[in-house]
């Protein structure tokens, strides 16, 4: 018998992002808006702090390059958007694990130079010959601060920092049990003008549990996107990820994966809501192979 309960459930991140898409796209047009003489001030007040927000955040994107965020390299960039992603992930001895929202969220930049990413906690199915597990992984929160940046106009590069936490809130079969906190580094270049070109965009990041090392492992992650802009609104993309292992499961591996991907956007869905849609492949090329394979989409609503 088919069985509701589990897409219900799966279905949770996918209806806030369309909820977050349909709140966002009323506020665009707010300078439209006819209010009541003299009734609505707690209405009035909230769209004078949106508008503020969004012109904080309008010029946070302006000064810097426009790229596309690639599907697994976290961008340099100052991004404002509701993301959902989705991953379907073969493993050896027929194990597979398919990755709803893979702990994706919303972006948002509250100042000049810095971003907040809350994650939405990702919802996992683990699938073997002997059955499968499911439930929520842990939730993740991301701060950028952007050191320098130029847009297209102005030399086409940016170099920021990155501090992540992962709590330990998920269910005991896809949580770390511990907090790990995950410093990075990132920095892009980029050729060309705002409708066409090509761009690096690259990160090295480290894992670093906050107890429990020797069982959790410390992992280190270098990615790097190659990507072009082509006819207006299409992304093409090579990306490289290595990582390496250190203590944990997988202590002493290291492994090299490919992903080959296309991003298309930003499409208008009103006079701020822009929407992205993507989809490509990763899989490993090293000698270790932590998974075989792993089909990834994305849609993100930007404002």
């Amino acid at each position: 018998m088919f069985d509701l309960r589990v897409p219900r459930i799966k279905s949770l991140s996918f209806g806030l992002f369309c909820l977050c898409g349909a709140v966002l796209i009323g506020p665009a047009n707010a300078d439209n808006a006819e209010f009541p003489p003299g009734g609505v001030d707690s209405a009035s007040s909230t769209l004078d702090l949106l508008t503020k927000w969004f012109a904080i955040s309008d010029v946070a994107k302006e000064s810097q390059p426009h790229w596309m965020t690639p599907l697994v390299t976290v961008t340099p960039r100052l991004e404002q958007e509701y993301r959902y992603d989705q991953g379907w992930q073969a493993r050896t001895k027929d194990v597979n694990i398919d990755n709803y929202d893979s702990g994706k969220g919303l972006e948002i930049i509250p100042t000049a130079n810095t971003e907040l990413i809350i994650g939405a906690p990702a919802y996992q199915v683990k699938s073997t010959p002997k059955g499968r597990v499911e439930g929520w992984a842990d939730e993740t929160m991301l701060g950028k601060y952007r050191f320098i940046a130029g847009n297209e106009e102005n030399g086409n590069y940016i170099v920021t920092g990155f501090l992540g936490y992962s709590f330990p809130t998920g269910n005991s079969a896809f949580s770390s049990n511990k907090g790990i906190v995950t410093p990075t580094i990132a920095a892009g270049r980029g050729w060309g003008t705002r409708e066409k070109g090509f761009d690096i965009q690259s990160t090295v990041s480290i894992a670093i549990p906050t107890e429990n090392e020797q069982q959790i492992g410390t992992v280190t992650t270098w990615n790097t996107s190659l990507q072009a802009h082509v006819f207006g609104k299409f992304w093409p993309e090579i990306e490289a990820s290595r990582t390496w292992y250190r203590d944990g499961d997988h202590a002493g591996k290291n492994q090299l994966a490919l992903t080959a991907g296309l991003i298309a956007g930003r499409y208008n869905l009103g006079s701020r809501a822009r929407l992205i849609l993507g989809a490509g492949c990763q899989w490993p090329v090293s000698n270790i192979r932590i998974y075989e394979r792993n089909w990834l989409a994305t849609a993100r609503v930007a404002f």
